[in-house]
């Protein structure tokens, strides 16, 4: 649990951050969102301790941060806006050396590279790595110890399509977990699919509240997904989509028809497609269950989904996901 109480900080004799009071509880994922100069970068010395405040309370796992400072440590997991990772050692020994300072298994370092997505290049020198990789690598040592709170400055930052669309899974099955979750960024980009409340900063102020999944039932979701080309814009009808797919960082809709580049990132669409019939089957996909024939096992942890196309085209279905699909079609 994350909460602010009459919090206000005053550098110079000037206040810079003015927050009467904001609370974020176990499992919900909540964003406190502000430009450079809005206060969040001081918010983030408060909540981690770095900073005390000039009156009002601030309380983050059940501690006061400037006062348990080792407490804090062992509940609290951050992802900075820098990745702070070793430049000189792999994904496994990046992960290995903060697992020997809190006195962690080495089992637990493979079962996080599996998280990320890091599995395939644990010992790939940290070089080769993209900055999406490099992200997906400083998201794992923050969830390394298993905190029960998060806090996450700019997650998304210098990600592609593939890497954004894996964190706001991890992040969601982290909230699931029933972690509490604190996004810090300048925008709202890619967070309305993903927060159930949106804080707008200004001037250390919280001017405007948000919650964008209760925007989302009132609005309606649309029929149509808009698609950019040279020309036009094509307006495409769910119906029509056999899958959505992520591949070298650009998001693709699979028609009936054909393929087409959207503007897009998967989560997004899993948002608008969600009422649609749509599924996450594995993190690169997601498949309109309306075309789906058959559920292929291969071995007891790798399956396959069969679509209606002439083709019979077949989808890769994660563990996860099979487990949860037989749940919500009750097979």
């Amino acid at each position: 649990m994350i909460e602010l109480q009459k919090l206000r900080k005053v550098v110079d004799q000037r206040t810079v951050l003015d927050i009467d009071g904001l609370r974020v509880s176990a499992g919900e994922i909540a964003a406190v969102v502000g430009p450079s100069g809005s206060g969040n970068t001081i918010l983030l010395g408060l909540l981690t301790g770095q900073a005390r405040p000039t009156s009002g309370s601030v309380c983050v796992a059940d501690v006061d941060p400037a006062s348990a400072a080792q407490s804090l440590s062992q509940q609290i997991g951050v992802l900075f806006p820098q990745d702070g990772l070793y430049a000189t050692r792999s994904p496994r020994d990046n992960l290995r050396f903060h697992a020997r300072l809190r006195g962690l298994p080495a089992s637990r370092v493979d079962e996080v590279l599996a998280q990320v997505g890091l599995a395939d290049h644990a010992r790939a020198k940290f070089a080769s790595l993209s900055s999406g990789l490099q992200r997906r690598l400083a998201f794992g040592v923050a969830i390394l110890h298993q905190p029960t709170v998060l806090l996450l400055v700019e997650p998304f930052a210098r990600c592609d399509d593939t890497s954004i669309s894996l964190l706001h899974e991890l992040i969601e099955q982290q909230a699931a977990a029933g972690r509490t979750v604190l996004i810090l960024a300048d925008t709202d980009s890619y967070l309305a699919p993903l927060c159930h409340t949106i804080y707008l900063l200004d001037q250390g102020r919280i001017v405007a509240t948000r919650h964008p999944q209760e925007e989302a039932d009132e609005a309606g979701l649309p029929f149509k997904i808009p698609v950019k080309l040279e020309d036009r814009v094509a307006l495409v009808n769910p119906v029509d989509i056999l899958y959505v797919v992520v591949e070298n960082g650009r998001t693709f809709l699979q028609t009936t028809t054909g393929t087409l580049p959207t503007q897009f990132t998967l989560a997004e669409l899993e948002q608008r497609l969600a009422r649609s019939g749509f599924f996450r089957a594995h993190r690169a996909y997601l498949v309109n269950l309306q075309h789906v024939t058959e559920v292929i096992p291969y071995t007891r942890s790798s399956y396959s989904l069969r679509l209606d196309d002439a083709e019979g085209t077949k989808i890769p279905l994660s563990k996860d996901a099979a487990r949860e699909l037989r749940e919500l079609l009750n097979y």
